[in-house]
């Protein structure tokens, strides 16, 4: 790989492998095992696997090591293990990596699945976890202790947008030598900082972007070779959250226009979060890199872009909010983001039902609250559509 390509370049070409018949589009090896020239190759290979050597689907593929390189090399870091979902990245990064008595520092601001891991599953096998206001640089600095074994937050939070200052964080983390995992999903492996401010590994849930078309689940950790080949993948590969080949294959072809997709989409979540600022019958709009962010200065400082999704406030609550989400025409309902189609989520009756009323309103999850997913429809008709549906 030349280091000298841009990203567009790397998501086409890197990590590209190719068999005796020198094809163009990546071969697709649909097979969950490999044969042996001899029983004395079966095991050396069961020793010790070297370069491009594969023994069982679960530990490893052709086609799936391809989307590892070329993913790990688009996100800059060392090496990939790639995963059948996002959460299966989540709960392998942080099983494989922690243990009975340690300490977790953790962003509140978490997709559901993510708080039921750190607090249901790990807090049962002895993990001690705190949890804290992710966009505050003392309240991390407070409860960041020498015993902290890992920090964990998403780059841009769910659903409500919240942003970490992850060089902050880094750097109070690594003074007592903890671990920074970074879910990566909001801020998109297009514009992705993450490594670039110093997080350990970053997490991304392939569902989204990278496949973007409603079709594949897929999730990676990304990292240092030391991990990712060592207590990642021994967790995983025993664990079977291996992702399979025909998913790899998607994501490898999804990859080629990536770039162009989430770009486009970007740009019109800009669009939607401009028309909807100022509306009588909107009382908040979040996008990152949109003025009307709290923290508009930190988000453009780490990254020039806000992603592809929006948050907004119906005003009247859920009876409001239902309303006008029942009147959308051209966008969706539905609890994915990051896809083709523009999407509409109501993440307290939905993602983000089971935390308690408590929790939802510290975290400003309101009734009223909509997470809009920008896709790639033409802006103006988006635009239309939710003028409508607010009327």
């Amino acid at each position: 790989m030349s280091k000298d390509w841009h990203p567009s370049t790397r998501a086409i070409h890197a990590g590209t492998r190719r068999s005796q018949y020198g094809e163009v589009s990546e071969a697709l090896f649909l097979t969950q095992g490999f044969v042996y020239d001899s029983a004395e190759q079966a095991e050396a290979r069961f020793e010790a696997l070297g370069e491009d050597e594969f023994i069982y689907a679960r530990y490893g593929n052709p086609t799936v090591r391809m989307f590892e390189d070329r993913i790990a090399d688009l996100l800059g870091y060392e090496d990939c293990f790639a995963c059948a979902s996002g959460m299966a990245a989540v709960s392998g990064a942080l099983t494989a990596l922690l243990k009975a008595g340690d300490h977790v520092v953790a962003a509140r601001a978490l997709f559901g699945s993510c708080i039921y891991v750190l607090e249901d599953v790990l807090g049962r096998f002895g993990v001690e976890v705190t949890l804290v206001d992710g966009t505050d640089n003392a309240a991390w600095d407070a409860a960041i202790r020498p015993d902290t074994r890992l920090v964990f937050f998403e780059s841009i939070s769910n659903p409500t947008l919240e942003v970490v200052d992850i060089r902050h964080v880094v750097k109070a983390a690594h003074a007592v030598g903890a671990l920074v995992l970074a879910d990566d999903a909001m801020a998109t492996p297009v514009f992705s900082y993450a490594r670039a401010c110093g997080a350990d590994i970053a997490i991304v849930s392939t569902t989204k972007h990278v496949d973007g078309q409603g079709r594949m689940l897929g999730g990676a950790i990304c990292g240092p070779r030391d991990l990712i080949r060592g207590p990642i993948e021994a967790y995983m590969k025993h664990t079977g959250g291996a992702m399979n080949p025909f998913a790899a294959w998607t994501h490898l072809k999804a990859l080629e226009t990536m770039g162009l997709r989430v770009r486009a989409q970007a740009q019109t979540a800009l669009e939607l979060a401009e028309a909807l600022s100022g509306h009588d019958k909107i009382a908040s709009v979040r996008y990152p890199t949109h003025q009307a962010h709290p923290q508009q200065a930190l988000a453009l400082a780490q990254a020039p872009v806000g992603g592809t999704v929006i948050a907004f406030e119906v005003k009247g609550g859920k009876e409001a909010c239902f309303s006008f989400l029942n009147a959308l025409q051209v966008i969706t309902i539905s609890n994915n983001f990051a896809d083709a189609k523009s999407i509409a989520t109501h993440p307290a009756t939905t993602t983000h039902q089971r935390l308690t009323q408590e929790q939802k309103d510290v975290l400003g999850i309101s009734p009223g609250l909509v997470r809009l997913s920008a896709g790639l429809e033409d802006p103006r008709d988006l635009i239309a559509d939710l003028m409508q549906a607010l009327k």
